[in-house]
């Protein structure tokens, strides 16, 4: 067989073994399908006021919920790989006639299998709710796109910090960092109710880039034309800087 072949078949054969996982730890997947749910849910209902959201507020957080859902449930990939940095799991695979980064790439495709399905899910209580998309198919499929696109990089800046990390106990050192970016986007309010300075930031913030423009495509309020080519720069952007270091790291364990 080619290069190529070998790596798409040891890559196929890792993706497997983390979906394997869920088979075991069905617990795990419940819950990060759950907890953007009941984020949603909460915001909705609960918390959610909408001030200054032209609109109905469901049709703008139901969009930003999907944005926010793509930066959170990283604290799973990490532990997962961490755990098998602490327990030499990675350093057994990697004794083996294997691709190197075979076992990086299956946990990014099992990972990424999961936020389809979570995208999915959330959508469905968003239309149960009272959300509607009232932008054409196009606009449907690339909105999908962008959230996916956004969680393919936060994935790969999970996966290196992961390593950086080394262990299970660390990590929760790195996912405190996760809540004050997600939250500092314009995903669950707008950023004219808020500080001069504290909406600049806002604005710059990836996230919000990916929100705004999810918004627009599925013809909701809060959306802006115009933020498309932001919501694909910055992950491109992102993932030109950590998947190299991650896979660069790769390499280096355990020399």
């Amino acid at each position: 067989m080619s290069a190529s072949t070998y790596a798409l078949t040891d890559s196929w054969t890792m993706t497997r073994r983390e979906l394997a996982h869920w088979a075991r730890q069905p617990v795990q997947v419940v819950v990060a399908l759950v907890f953007p749910v009941m984020l949603l849910l909460m915001f909705g209902y609960l918390i959610g006021g909408g001030r200054d959201v032209e609109g109905e507020y469901v049709d703008f957080l139901v969009p930003g919920m999907l944005a926010l859902t793509m930066a959170f449930g990283l604290e799973g990939t990490m532990v997962a790989v961490t755990r098998d940095l602490d327990k030499g799991v990675i350093d057994r695979f990697r004794s083996m006639p294997m691709t190197n980064g075979a076992v990086l790439v299956g946990r990014s495709v099992a990972d990424m299998l999961q936020s389809a399905l979570s995208v999915a899910v959330l959508i469905g209580v968003g239309y149960a709710i009272g959300w509607r998309a009232d932008g054409s198919v196009a606009g449907f499929l690339g909105a999908v796109g962008l959230l996916l696109l956004f969680r393919f990089a936060m994935l790969w800046i999970g996966i290196h910090l992961a390593m950086v990390a080394g262990k299970p106990e660390l990590v929760q050192a790195v996912q405190i960092l996760v809540w004050p970016v997600g939250f500092l986007s314009n995903a669950i309010a707008t950023p004219d109710s808020m500080p001069d300075w504290l909406g600049t930031v806002i604005e710059w913030n990836p996230m919000s880039q990916t929100a705004t423009a999810v918004r627009d495509l599925f013809g909701g309020p809060g959306g802006e034309p115009g933020h498309v080519w932001a919501a694909v720069v910055w992950p491109v952007a992102l993932l030109a800087v950590f998947f190299p270091l991650a896979v660069r790291r790769f390499g280096r364990l355990s020399r």
